[in-house]
C-alpha cells in the first residue's frame, strides 16, 4: 500500500505542474502559419494597459454615481470609450493582438458601457421610479451583455463597414450624455425619470436589435489626405469644446438615430418596382 501512496505522490507531482499555473504566469495557445498549435507565455502589456485605464473610469464612474457626483461620472465613461477605441488600434499598430486581450476588452466594455451608464442613469433618475427604475436599468444592462456576447461570437462573420445592433460604446454615450447634459442644465432627474428609463430601455433594445450601423472602420487613417481635412478637425474639437456635454450628447443622439432612419430608408429603396436586393450599399 505505502508502494502505491508513493506512485501516486509522484505521480501527482509530475502532474501539478501542466494542470494548475503559477498566479503570475499565462499561456496562450494558437495556429501558426503551418497549422500547429504554438504555445506563448505570458501577455502583451501596452494594449491591456489602455483597457485597464478603460476599465479603471468606469469603476470611477460607478463610485461618482453613488457619491451624487453626476457630471464627473459621465465624463469618466466617455473617457473609457476613448481608451476603448485605442486599445484595439494600438494592438493592431504593434501587432500584439491575443485571445486574453480580446477577452479582457469585452469585460471591460462591460463594465464601462453596460453597468456604469445603468447605474449613473439609476442614481440620477430612475431610482425615483422604484422597481420600474430597476426594470429599465436591467433592460439596458441585459443588452448590454447580448450585445457584446453576440459580437464576440461572430467575429470575422460580418461586415466590417457595419455594426448589427448599437454598438455598446454608442449606447453608453447615449445614457451617459443624457446624464451630463441635463444635470449640466440643472435638470433633477428624478422630474423626467420616466423619460429617462424610456430613453436608457431604449438604448438596452437597440444594442440587441438587427439594425445596421455605419462602423467606420473603412475610413483609411493611414492613407494621406488634403490639408484642409486636419483643419476640419480642429475646428470639431473646437466646436465641442464650446459646449461637450450637450454637443456629444446630440452626436450621440444622431447616431443613434441614423440606424433606424437608414433602415426605413433602404426598406424604402427596396419597395419601388424593379428594385434590387439590397446589398448593404447606401
Amino acid at each position: 500500500m505505502s508502494d502505491n501512496l508513493e506512485h501516486d505522490k509522484k505521480h501527482g507531482d509530475e502532474e501539478i505542474p501542466s494542470l494548475l499555473l503559477p498566479i503570475d504566469e499565462h499561456v496562450e495557445e494558437e495556429r501558426g502559419p503551418d497549422g500547429k498549435k504554438i504555445r506563448h507565455r505570458g501577455i502583451y502589456l501596452l494594449p491591456n494597459l489602455f483597457t485597464t485605464a478603460a476599465l479603471f473610469s468606469g469603476f470611477y464612474a460607478i463610485i461618482s454615481a453613488m457619491d451624487g457626483n453626476f457630471a464627473n461620472a459621465s465624463i469618466a465613461i466617455f473617457v473609457a470609450m476613448v481608451l476603448d477605441g485605442l486599445d484595439g488600434r494600438v494592438a493592431r499598430m504593434t501587432n500584439t493582438q491575443s485571445a486574453f486581450g480580446a477577452e479582457f476588452d469585452s469585460l471591460s466594455d462591460m463594465v464601462a458601457f453596460g453597468v456604469a451608464p445603468a447605474l449613473v442613469a439609476f442614481s440620477w433618475a430612475l431610482a425615483d421610479l422604484g422597481k420600474a427604475g430597476w426594470v429599465f436599468a436591467f433592460i439596458y444592462v441585459a443588452g448590454a451583455a447580448l450585445r457584446l456576447a453576440r459580437f464576440n461570437t461572430h467575429i470575422g462573420d460580418e461586415d466590417k463597414r457595419y455594426f448589427t445592433g448599437l454598438a455598446s460604446p454608442s449606447a453608453a454615450g447615449l445614457v451617459a450624455g443624457m446624464v451630463w447634459a441635463l444635470s449640466d442644465f440643472g435638470v433633477d432627474g428624478g422630474d423626467i425619470a420616466l423619460l429617462v428609463g424610456l430613453i436608457t430601455a431604449l438604448a438596452g433594445v437597440l444594442m440587441v436589435s438587427n439594425i445596421k450601423y455605419h462602423s467606420f472602420k473603412d475610413l483609411d487613417m493611414k492613407g494621406r489626405v488634403p490639408f484642409f481635412v486636419i483643419l476640419l478637425v480642429v475646428l470639431g474639437f473646437a466646436v465641442v469644446s464650446t459646449d461637450p456635454s450637450r454637443i456629444l450628447w446630440l452626436i450621440f443622439i444622431a447616431y443613434t438615430l441614423s440606424g433606424p432612419v437608414l433602415m426605413l430608408w433602404r426598406l424604402r429603396k427596396q419597395s419601388r418596382p424593379g428594385a434590387k436586393p439590397d446589398s448593404g450599399e447606401l
